[in-house]
This record gives C-alpha cells, sequence and structure tokens, in this order.
C-alpha cells in the first residue's frame, strides 16, 4: 500500500507523540519535529508508510541517543495487557465457538498501539468486540486453511498484543496439534513494534517458535527479510498478520496464504481494505 498525503500528517503527528510521551523540553521538542518534517518532504510516494516512516523513526532515535524510544512504554502496555487474560480466557471458554473467540481476542488485543491516532478504553474494546462482527469476514476461510496446515507464519505487531496474541496461538495448538508456529517479531526497536526480547519476556517462546525476523520496518517489509525468516515465510501453509503495518507493506502482495487480523485505526488503511474506521477485520489476502 502506498503512502497517501493523509499518511503526512499523521506521521508527524507521532513525532509530536514522542516529545508529549517522553516529556522532552520544548528544545527537543522543536528540534525532533524539525526532523520529522525534514524527512517528510523528502518521502517517496511509491513506497508503503513503513518503508519511508522507518529512516524517520531511526533519526529520532539517533537524535536521543536510545535504541528503544518507547521501551517503557512497551513494558507497561504487556502488564496492563495481562490484566485481561482471565476475560479473555473466559469469554473462550465459554464460547461455542472457541476458535472464532480466540480469533476475535487477537484482533481485540490490536487495539493496543501507541502510535495509533485513536486510543481506546481496553476492557470496554474487550467485551465489545466478542459481540461484534467481522466488517470484511474471511474467518471460514481461515479456519478452512488452519485445518490444512502444517506451518504457520503469524506477524506480530504491537508491545502488548503479545499477551493476546499469545492467548490465540495457545487456542490454535489445542484446536490443531499438528500446527508448527512460527512467531515473526522485528528485527530491532522501532515504535512499539514488538521485537523478540520483547516476546521472550511475555512468554511467546512457551507457544511458538519466536523468530527475529531481521525486518527494521513498522510492517514486514518481505525483501529486508533475514535469510531464516525468508525460508520459512516461504514455507508457510497459512500466515496470519496481525495490524495495519503489516497490511501496508503486505496487503497488495498476490499470491500468499494470508490473513489479515486488525482494527481499522486510520482513514487511509480504511479505504484502502474497504472498511470503516473503528472496523474489525479478518480479511484473506489477494489470490
Amino acid at each position: 500500500m502506498k503512502i497517501h498525503l493523509d499518511c503526512l500528517a499523521c506521521i508527524e503527528n507521532q513525532a509530536h507523540r514522542v516529545c508529549n510521551v517522553l516529556s522532552l523540553s520544548p528544545n527537543h521538542h522543536e528540534a525532533i519535529v524539525s526532523i520529522a518534517q525534514k524527512h517528510i518532504a523528502q518521502f517517496d510516494f511509491e513506497l508503503t508508510p513503513p518503508h519511508n516512516a522507518t529512516p524517520l523513526y531511526e533519526s529520532i532515535a539517533t537524535y536521543l541517543n536510545v535504541t528503544d524510544i518507547y521501551a517503557a512504554l512497551k513494558e507497561e502496555s504487556s502488564q496492563k495487557a495481562k490484566a485481561f487474560i482471565p476475560l479473555c480466557e473466559a469469554q473462550i471458554k465459554k464460547s461455542s465457538n472457541r476458535l472464532l473467540s480466540a480469533t476475535k481476542t487477537a484482533v481485540a488485543g490490536n487495539v493496543i498501539d501507541l502510535a495509533s491516532v485513536m486510543m481506546y478504553d481496553l476492557e470496554d474494546e474487550l467485551k465489545k468486540i466478542y459481540e461484534t462482527p467481522f466488517a470484511i469476514d474471511d474467518f471460514k476461510l481461515l479456519e478452512q486453511a488452519l485445518c490444512k496446515s502444517k506451518i504457520v507464519v503469524y506477524l506480530a505487531d504491537n508491545a502488548g498484543e503479545e499477551i493476546f496474541d499469545k492467548i490465540y496461538i495457545q487456542v490454535l495448538k489445542n484446536l490443531f496439534s499438528d500446527l508448527s508456529i512460527y512467531y515473526f517479531v522485528r528485527g530491532k526497536p522501532i515504535i512499539n513494534d514488538l521485537t523478540s526480547m520483547d516476546a521472550y519476556a511475555s512468554g511467546l517462546d512457551e507457544v511458538a517458535t519466536v523468530v527475529d525476523s531481521g525486518v527494521p520496518t513498522p510492517g514486514l517489509a518481505m525483501e529486508l527479510m533475514n535469510q531464516e525468516a525468508s525460508a520459512l515465510f516461504k514455507k508457510a501453509d497459512c500466515i496470519i498478520s496481525k495490524g495495519m503495518g503489516n497490511y501496508e507493506c503486505l496487503g497488495e502482495t498476490k499470491g500468499l496464504p494470508i490473513f489479515f487480523l486488525l482494527k481499522v485505526k486510520c482513514l487511509v488503511v480504511a479505504n484502502a481494505i474497504g472498511a470503516q474506521l473503528g472496523d474489525i477485520v479478518c480479511k484473506k489476502g489477494i489470490s
């Protein structure tokens, strides 16, 4: 998905958000916004938003002399998410369709996004989402794909979401005992996206094989995957992709056995995917 003019203001707002979250001085705030504006002026409209934004986020991290800008907030997001494990497990346990409820649990986790314009009350969102139909509903196709699969690649998104992903993956393994599940994370810290360190801290290795994709962008850029990740990606019978960044990178790629699970949190993605702001989506990739 190529970057849109509407993305520019959103990305500049992300620079402001970094400053506000970190309580930076007015001088630092001004400098970071200036860095953002210089990068935005050079964006390539033939590239995706993640491809364009990555050098900007790297420049901000360099200016601040930190490796992981949102490290503390990522840990906080994961810790807060753990409080909702009993609620999610209870919803799945009482459901007449455990796979559907578990899939919605994973999507509910997608509301955790420090980079998103829209903010949510997570408890209210969780309670609503189990009763909300998918606006784009390819769930049956996902279920059929999982029944036939041996290797599943699961593309992680934001820190905090992994708590819900872990619940979902455990249900997948209970329902489909022959599955080998590989949990792909970012190659290094970028915004609030999940890294291997974050995944291991939340025990994702207890339910899946954690794979450092080597990708530095906030969305899986296939051409940037390391050799191990690329080989697994090509062998996957089914790919489960979480979040908007991964959709921005892969949504127009044909021929992947991929399903996109996300909550629509911006108008650009809403228009691209064919849904409304706030909708939840389970969408099969382009054949």
